[in-house]
This record gives structure tokens, C-alpha cells and sequence, in this order.
């Protein structure tokens, strides 16, 4: 029996298949929020029950926060792992909704059919185009086409705290030959991508004292040392003038880009200054000689998030402040070390503190490393032909600007590369209220697994 098959059985049970996706939105499986422990139960038995009913072997795994969903099914070829994760943001602000977020209803809109409700995009549709690929590849073949393992978080939006824990407890459980992460978007509308560079995160905090006291700027202006000024003095400093960071030894461990990934980025013509005036800018920042994607996906960054001192309320008070606060955070990549980093910068700022002041940092703030997955696995490449096949544009390897730890922890834990790959598009409004899932995306995901399983067995 061949692929077209499968695909004609994902086409003709569409319907069906919507009306399971439903059927799990209407659990409101809000992680975040104690007062819905129970529903977040209730969506781990809803999918126990559902893959049981393709022959997996599942169980809900209890841990100190919401239970984990595993699930084996044994086979011949290789051993793949998917993740996704059941729990959902918060709604609020409620009033901002157009319909109630867990009463999920298919709408028809100006650019096509939508998915509307909370989890649509993030997680719940996105997890069910592969369980429904599962489910019509097992219809046609009666069996499902290699030894899988499902694996199913309840804690991704509020922080995954049990989710180490439970990687290194059952690690020889989760171990398999590639992991699949479905929680990733389409580059533009039609061209499918595949992650495989993450940027890891360093989080710092700075708070330069001065006087002992706010002071009168009448009568120590000039004199006194202000915080702000220094403050300021520093972070100006993190850059030179073609955008580079400053802090000594920051690019020891950037790799330059590879040139095969390098001519795919080039070959989906991203418009930066598009990118930008999406959000009232038009001139690209940043490293000079670097494209747009380079800077987002694959270049470390050094930001300044937030900056406080003085009186900031309504009207006026004429202080010198005592302390000046700032918060920064570093994007890294390749094989830069977060603590390496965080040492240097911070003795790049105690070098720029004069006499008269002092500098304190916030331990703790976050700090995690860049995630690259190595291409020359073969299922990367088998899974980008069959992408392209199912979708208008070839598929292409992509960066992420952003962090997905669990990729990270597939890698450090268990030793497994990961490919994220998703299907959700950029105004899906994540988080946000009156989140949607193109039908079509829901749809094309499920063909689009369909064929990579075909490819990667």
C-alpha cells in the first residue's frame, strides 16, 4: 500500500479529525493556574484514551506538577520521539475574545477557514497533526510504520518545571534515534521550514549605587557623582559604532554560518525592511555586513530591556538619584558558554564604574546555551524533500531568533538531535486573545507528517 493512500485517508477523515482536535480544545488545560489542575488531568486522560485507541501503549505519569503523557508503539527501522505539549496560556483579557476561547469554533475568514480558540496554534493542533497522521497511516497499513514513542508535556507554558526531572529519571526511556517537536511555524505562508539553530538566553541585572541617597539636583548637581550618567556611560558602551558587542572574548565561540544554509536563507528573499515596518521601523540596526536573517537567527545580540532611576511618576521631582537599574539580555549561539559570557560582562562593567560608585548584580536571572542541531543526520534531509513535496515552496533549514529549551534538553539528557517542525503562521496570535489555526495548516501538517514518516521509514 503506498503514501497516496495515507494521504487520501488524512483528506476523506478531515472532519473526523477536527472533531477530535475540538473535542481536546475544549479541556482548559491552563498550566499556570492551580485552579485548573483538574483540566489539565482531564487533557492528559483525554489523550491516554485517544492513543490507546491507535494501539499505543500510554499511561499518564504523574510528577510534583501536571502528569506527562507516554507512549510506546514497538516497530522495525528507526526509533522516533515526538513532543508536543497539551497545556495552554492563560485567556486574559477575556473581553478581548470574540467568541469563549474554550469553545472552539471553525470560522471562515477573508484569507480562509480557521481553527478559533485557545490552543489551536500552540499546542493542541499542532500535537494532533501527528497523531492524526498516526492514526490514518495505521487505518491503511495496520500498524504504525516504526517504533514510536509519544511524549506529551503538561507544563511548557509555565515554565516546564518537572520536565527535567522526569527527562533524567526515564532518560534510557526517551532515547531515540531523532526527536520531533512540533511547535514551530511556516516561513511566510507557504514554505515549510525546519529549525535547527536556537538561540540560548543570558539574563543580567545591574543596579549602580551612588549616594547613599536621592539628593537635591540644585545643590549636588555637577558635584556629585549620578548613577544614571554612569548607567548610561555603560550601556552605551556594550556596542561600537557598526553594532558589534564590545564585551571582550563575546564572539570567541560564534560560528560563521555554513555556506549551504547560508544560500537557502538568501533563497527565501526575506525583506527586512518589510520585517521592520510591520512595527513602524524601516532601517535595519544591528551588525553592519550581516543580513536580516543572519542577525535573527544566527548572530548573538546584547539588549537592553529595561533601564529605571530617579523619580518616574506623574510631574516632576529635580533629584539625583541614588541608584540606576537596568535589565539585559544576551541571544547566544554556537558553542558561546552563558556563564563565560556573564563573567566578562560583568567585569566589562566594573571596569566602567569610577570612584564614588558601586555595582551589584542579580544572581539567578536566567542562562541557558544555543541549540544546533547537526544536519548531515539523514532525516534532515529526508524530512525537508518531503515537506516540499506537500507544500507550494521547498522546505529550508531555519534559525529561530527565540529559545525552545526542550530541543536542548533532547540533546543534553538524552544525546538525540531534534527537528523542530510546525505549521503554524505568524498571525496565529499566540498567547494572545483570539488565537486561531488556519485549517489549511491543520490540514497540510497532517499530510506533512504522513509523508515524513513515509521518507524518514
Amino acid at each position: 500500500m503506498s503514501l497516496t493512500e495515507v494521504l487520501d485517508r488524512i483528506d476523506s477523515d478531515l472532519d473526523a479529525a477536527v472533531d477530535r482536535l475540538m473535542a481536546l480544545l475544549r479541556i482548559p488545560s491552563i498550566s499556570t493556574d492551580p485552579a485548573y489542575a483538574a483540566e489539565c488531568d482531564r487533557a492528559a486522560d483525554w489523550l491516554v484514551e485517544d492513543l490507546r485507541g491507535l494501539g499505543v501503549r500510554a499511561e499518564k505519569r504523574a510528577t510534583p506538577g501536571h502528569p506527562m503523557v507516554v507512549g510506546h508503539v514497538e516497530g522495525e527501522g528507526p526509533h522516533l520521539l515526538f513532543y508536543g505539549h497539551y497545556d495552554v496560556q492563560p485567556v486574559d483579557p477575556l473581553e478581548l475574545w470574540d467568541t469563549p476561547p474554550f469553545e472552539p469554533e471553525l470560522q471562515d475568514t477573508p484569507k480562509g477557514r480557521v481553527l478559533r480558540g485557545r490552543g489551536t496554534s500552540d499546542d493542541k493542533g499542532q500535537l494532533m497533526t501527528f497523531v492524526e497522521a498516526c492514526r490514518a497511516w495505521k487505518a491503511v497499513h495496520g500498524s504504525l510504520p516504526c517504533r514510536i514513542t509519544f511524549f506529551f508535556e503538561g507544563e511548557e507554558e509555565s515554565g516546564s518545571p518537572s520536565l527535567v526531572p522526569f527527562m533524567k529519571e526515564n532518560r534510557e526511556e526517551l532515547t531515540s534515534d531523532i526527536a520531533l517537536i512540533c511547535d514551530t511555524g511556516l516561513f511566510g505562508h507557504d514554505t515549510p521550514a525546519i529549525v535547527t539553530m536556537l538561540r540560548g538566553m543570558l539574563q543580567e541585572e545591574v543596579t549602580i549605587t551612588g549616594p547613599s541617597k536621592d539628593l537635591h539636583s540644585g545643590m549636588f548637581g555637577g558635584i556629585a557623582r549620578n548613577p544614571a550618567h554612569v548607567l548610561t556611560d555603560v550601556l552605551a558602551a556594550l556596542h561600537d559604532e557598526k553594532g558589534a558587542v564590545t564585551v571582550p572574548g563575546f564572539y570567541d565561540d560564534v560560528p560563521e554560518l555554513p555556506p549551504a544554509i547560508a544560500a537557502q536563507w538568501e533563497a527565501l528573499n526575506f525583506d527586512a525592511g518589510k520585517f521592520l515596518g510591520e512595527v513602524g521601523l524601516k532601517h535595519p540596526a544591528g551588525e553592519e555586513g550581516r543580513s536580516g536573517l543572519e542577525m535573527i537567527w544566527s548572530r548573538p545580540t546584547a539588549e537592553v530591556n529595561g533601564m529605571w532611576s530617579g523619580y518616574t511618576g506623574e510631574g516632576f521631582k529635580t533629584v539625583l538619584p541614588s541608584k540606576a537599574h537596568a535589565k539585559i539580555s544576551f541571544r547566544l549561539v554556537g558553542d558561546q558558554d552563558p556563564h563565560k559570557i556573564s563573567t566578562a560582562f560583568r567585569q566589562f562593567v566594573r571596569d566602567r564604574v569610577p570612584e564614588d560608585c558601586t555595582v551589584d548584580f542579580v544572581d539567578g536571572m536566567g542562562a541557558s546555551p544555543a541549540s544546533a542541531m547537526s544536519t548531515e543526520h539523514p532525516a534532515f534531509e529526508a524530512a525537508r524533500g518531503a515537506l516540499s513535496d506537500e507544500w507550494p515552496n521547498a522546505a529550508a533549514f531555519v534559525g529561530c531568533g527565540g529559545s525552545i529549551p526542550i530541543a536542548g534538553y533532547f540533546k543534553s539528557i538524552t544525546g538525540t538531535d531534534a527537528m523542530l517542525i510546525g505549521f503554524g503562521r505568524d498571525d496565529d496570535q499566540l498567547h494572545s486573545p483570539n488565537e486561531k489555526y488556519d485549517l489549511e495548516c491543520f490540514h497540510k501538517g497532517i499530510r506533512s507528517w504522513a509523508r515524513i514518516l513515509d521518507a524518514l521509514t
